[in-house]
């Protein structure tokens, strides 16, 4: 019998030359704490798989090859013993962390028992918890290198069903109320985990970028109808790439499938602002016809080729969108500050809304602020968040923003 934790070494598995994220089962018997944890856990880039108890621990579904065990005692410690017993008769041999208060008795009870029936226990997560605290308590078992450049491709994904739409909330830079939120693609791989888009988003004129398009078309546009069903309507910003716009008819019905519902108030589509500068005819045209069906166009990603935007006689697009890359340090920076007050000058004399991205400190935010940016959004605010977890957070009027 041990009296200290025995640090394991990471159970990271491979095949070939993919490597497989850790796994980790979230024991506890209340539904809000097993999707808090899950939520967590997913952030730092765990599979995750949740249970209620020690019952449903003994049925086949529990995991065969689960890194970490997370025991809650939200039950008490007579449920907590059960599960512990039944980890150890199913020889366990992934990591135990329990969660729960400092100094309890009921921690150091079940602490005790699992030493003694020979399961590797972590340290205790007390309660409550940072998620940098809980990122420290299970670092052995977190991904140390870079994920391959393509661990999947789009088409796999989409015909096996991983992909999802997450959310990021675009905020009133002066109010901090939330004004809307931008669509962005994420894989839920079975053995990856969440899986960013930069790692499986095919090239513009890849063949599966039409059906990637129709894909995120589809899924905002039910996403819109749970936020409502669920909140309230929130307005969303979608990505789409200009050979999409390009296709006539495929516009045509992207028209005809928005919701027909009195509280739908528009999609915008954001387009990178290097491919409207190249693209500005067409676009122009574009944003033109579809404004008459509920539709805008954002020019994203500006930075310095926002020059190619000034003198035009008609300007359709109902907002600019400031590269991370001008925003991120740009209260420290002149330079940045000078080109983000020229752009706020341009969309004004057109009547656009600006936009900041990548706002991450409360720096930035106050300088965003002070040079009239009309939202925000950024990290700050948020990370992008599932559709459940975005619809719980859509609630908070104003967001919180951390010191």
């Amino acid at each position: 019998m041990h009296n200290q934790p025995v640090e394991m070494p990471p159970v990271v598995a491979a095949f070939g030359r993919r490597r497989i994220v850790p796994n980790v089962c979230i024991v506890d018997d209340k539904q809000h704490i097993r999707t808090f944890l899950g939520e967590a856990f997913e952030e730092l880039g765990f599979l995750v798989s949740t249970l209620q108890g020690a019952r449903d621990l003994e049925a086949p579904r529990i995991p065969q090859h689960a890194d970490l065990a997370v025991l809650g005692l939200s039950a008490g410690g007579i449920e907590a013993s059960h599960v512990v017993r039944t980890l150890a008769k199913r020889s366990f041999a992934g990591q135990v962390l329990i969660v729960g208060p400092a100094g309890s008795p009921v921690v150091a009870a079940v602490r005790q028992l699992a030493e003694e029936l020979g399961l590797t226990l972590l340290p205790t997560l007390a309660t409550p918890f940072s998620i940098d605290t809980l990122r420290k308590s299970v670092a052995m078992l977190l991904p140390r290198d870079t994920p391959p450049n393509a661990p999947v491709d789009v088409a796999e994904a989409l015909k096996s069903g991983w992909l999802e739409l997450w959310y990021q909330h675009k905020v009133d830079a002066h109010t901090l109320v939330s004004r809307g939120a931008e669509a962005l693609v994420r894989m839920r791989h079975p053995s990856w985990g969440v899986v960013p888009p930069a790692y499986f988003i095919p090239d513009d004129g890849d063949p599966h970028f039409r059906q990637l398009s129709e894909f995120v078309i589809g899924q905002a546009l039910d996403d819109w109808r749970y936020f409502l069903a669920q909140a309230h309507p929130v307005d969303l910003s979608i990505n789409l790439p200009v050979s999409f716009l390009q296709d006539g008819r495929a516009v045509d019905e992207l028209c005809r499938r928005l919701p027909r519902h009195p509280a739908f108030g528009g999609l915008t589509i954001e387009i990178n602002g290097t491919e409207i500068v190249r693209n500005l005819d067409l676009l122009v045209d574009v944003a033109k016809r579809v404004r008459f069906h509920n539709i805008a166009v954002s020019v994203d990603d500006i930075g310095a080729e926002w020059p190619s935007l000034m003198g035009l006689d008609d300007f359709p697009f109902t907002e600019i969108k400031v590269d991370r890359k001008f925003i991120q340090g740009c209260a420290d920076d002149k330079l940045k500050r000078s080109v983000c007050r020229r752009i706020i000058d341009l969309a004004a004399a057109y009547g656009a809304r600006t936009v900041a991205e990548g706002v991450e400190t409360r720096a930035d935010l106050i300088t965003v602020h002070d040079l009239g940016f009309n939202l925000a959004q950024g990290f700050l605010f948020g990370r992008p968040a599932a559709p459940r977890k975005f619809a719980r957070s859509a609630l908070a009027r104003p967001l919180a923003v951390p010191n």
